[in-house]
């Protein structure tokens, strides 16, 4: 039988082993999960047949609170991509000082195969593999790649439906109609675009004299696109899974989201120079965002990025052998589980005000994202001053420290 570890989660923290002198108990902590749920579930097809698909719910450590984290709808997910991301949700939650532990869960599915009920066949059937383990005070699901707020209506419901009472703190990134928070939908985009605004701020870098490149135009990814514009920055590239466009006089990023709703791809978009997704990470520009999927800046490509700074929207779109090298460079990396966390910072919100059946305006919860991301954002700088590193090292050393303190605290070491 495979143990159950996280590999990934190994490499991840390897470095800080000997920086934190971490026992052997305390290195098992942070590569073990407490829960891998894997399991396969039916399914009926609009075409009478019923097919079996592959789900997971990781949930990695709950010492901090009860578990969070997305649930993913991708091809290619797995259990040790599971486990990984529910690790940095760990971690996550310990930069921005949520009391939630870490989670992740996922189906291997390519949703753009199913019709809208097939759909919610697959999203409700899922709810009913893992609804003994999930729970408002248990463990907390939100949307990620390929989900939306629709999703988590269904498995709200279906939630419900089993449990025959309202238990709208369950699931986070809900319809506003069903008791979801405002600002939520653009949270993860938000959050990063403050922190970036400070980091800007503090080295007399204006919004005008950055240029800004986006790789994924998906929710995050459109919704920074739309914050820079606003805010003063030039959107010189962004792509989509197929290709990138790129201007360097500035894309006309409206229209650039309307062509793709409208088409569902970025090909063919007038009045730009078409390059590949390869070829924007590459660009020489002030601002990279990865705002995709995971590992695409690798040892393979990192010495040819030209990029002053990178905002890492994605989850772990850096290997940490490419980010041994970014630093190297001398480029400045602000890492994911600061980058992305207003996400589960509107999720934590969210939560509260279904807990409290109270709810908050929309300049409330954006000035309450704000105050949350620019305070862990300042603890990050004291910490690269307090340990003379990186900003990735510090905010994995300060998480690192809190998720062992508190469980320390619980007896567990």
């Amino acid at each position: 039988m495979p143990e159950n570890i996280c590999v990934n989660c190994k490499n991840q923290i390897d470095k800080y082993i000997k920086i934190l002198n971490l026992s052997t108990a305390e290195v098992d902590t942070l590569t073990k999960p407490r829960r891998s749920l894997t399991f396969s579930f039916p399914v009926p097809m609009d075409n009478g047949e019923t097919k079996i698909f592959t789900g997971y719910r990781v949930q990695f450590n709950d010492a901090r609170g009860p578990t969070k984290g997305g649930i993913r709808f991708h091809p290619r997910a797995d259990i040790e991509e599971v486990r990984t991301l529910a690790f940095l949700m760990t971690l996550k939650c310990a930069v921005v000082d949520l009391p939630f532990g870490g989670a992740k869960g996922g189906i291997i599915v390519n949703p753009k195969e199913l019709s809208k009920n097939e759909l919610e066949h697959l999203s409700r059937a899922y709810i009913k593999q893992v609804y003994r383990f999930i729970g408002p005070d248990k463990d907390i699901p939100a949307p990620d790649v390929n989900t939306n707020p629709q999703i988590m209506a269904w498995m709200l419901d279906e939630y419900e439906k089993i449990r025959q009472a309202s238990s709208p703190g369950v699931i986070t990134g809900k319809p506003i109609e069903l008791r979801g928070s405002k600002v939520r939908d653009i949270a993860t985009a938000l959050g990063g675009a403050f922190v970036l605004r400070k980091f800007l701020k503090t080295r007399n870098l204006s919004p005008e004299k950055t240029e800004v490149a986006i790789q994924g135009i998906g929710n995050a990814g459109s919704n920074i696109a739309k914050i820079l514009k606003d805010w003063g920055h030039k959107i010189v590239a962004i792509s989509d899974s197929n290709c990138g466009i790129y201007d360097e006089n500035g894309l006309e990023i409206e229209k650039v989201i309307e062509y793709k709703k409208e088409k569902g791809t970025l090909k063919g978009f007038p009045n730009v120079k078409e390059i590949t997704n390869e070829e924007l990470l590459e660009l020489n520009t002030n601002i990279l965002i990865p705002a995709a999927m995971e590992d695409q800046i690798t040892i393979k490509n990192a010495e040819k990025i030209k990029a002053k700074i990178i905002l890492e929207i994605a989850n772990r779109p850096t290997t940490p052998e490419a980010d041994s090298i970014l630093d190297k460079k001398g480029i400045s990396v602000i890492p994911d589980i600061l980058a992305n966390a207003g996400g589960v910072v509107v999720s934590y919100l969210e939560w509260v005000q279904n807990s409290m059946n109270y709810y908050w305006s929309l300049e409330e919860v954006r000035k309450k994202l704000e105050e949350v991301m620019i305070r862990s954002a300042n603890e990050m700088e004291t910490a690269c001053i307090d340990y003379k590193c990186n900003m990735r090292d510090a905010l994995y050393i300060t998480s690192i420290k809190k998720v062992l303190a508190t469980e320390k605290l619980r007896g567990v070491h």
